[in-house]
């Protein structure tokens, strides 16, 4: 069913022609948290979406859409993605790891433990994606330096400011044997 309107600048019907149609679905099965997980979803839907409204997977976290802020950070294939605009068609067989199941990987395990010791968390939104980057330094660099810890977590703001606590962290994880 196509729905109309008119463009109010304009006066122009709008929603009449195909390229205004719902978006192309596809049946797509994704391997999340080690399960496999059929969507119908729209090719080019962000991952984001599907995680939170179709999964109910809420723990990655919106923030700016665009990006640049690191709230919504899950793992594709054991690297660290921004799910806000990775369109669901180009995932393919490649595995996902949210929030939700990060713990039960051994750095995942000592990143959370790490946080919770120090009490890293103050408002918490910004906090899965900043786990999941900080889980993913550590798989790629088991012992990382303060430029390691520095260039994985550029790409995510806390808006409370407790990246001292963020660095105490993920250097009290790297050093759990």
């Amino acid at each position: 069913m196509t729905s109309q309107s008119h463009n109010p600048a304009t006066g122009e019907l709008i929603g009449t022609s195909p390229e205004h149609d719902e978006a192309e679905t596809n049946l797509t099965t994704l391997t999340i948290n080690g399960e496999q997980r059929q969507v119908d979803v729209p090719t080019d839907m962000p991952l984001l979406w599907v995680l939170r409204d179709v999964l109910g997977l809420t723990g990655t976290k919106f923030g700016c859409g665009i990006a640049q802020c690191g709230a919504c950070t899950v793992h594709l294939a054991g690297q660290p993605v921004r799910s806000c605009l990775l369109p669901v068609g180009a995932i393919g067989a490649r595995a996902i790891t949210t929030i939700e199941g990060v713990g039960a990987t051994a750095n995942g395990a000592k990143v959370q433990k790490a946080w919770l010791d120090l009490e890293v968390i103050q408002c918490g939104y910004c906090q899965s994606g900043q786990i999941m980057s900080a889980t993913a330094l550590l798989d790629a660099i088991p012992r990382p330096d303060d430029a390691d810890i520095d260039a994985a977590m550029a790409g995510n703001i806390c808006r409370c400011g407790t990246y001292v606590r963020i660095r105490q962290a993920i250097k009290n994880a790297a050093a759990e044997a």
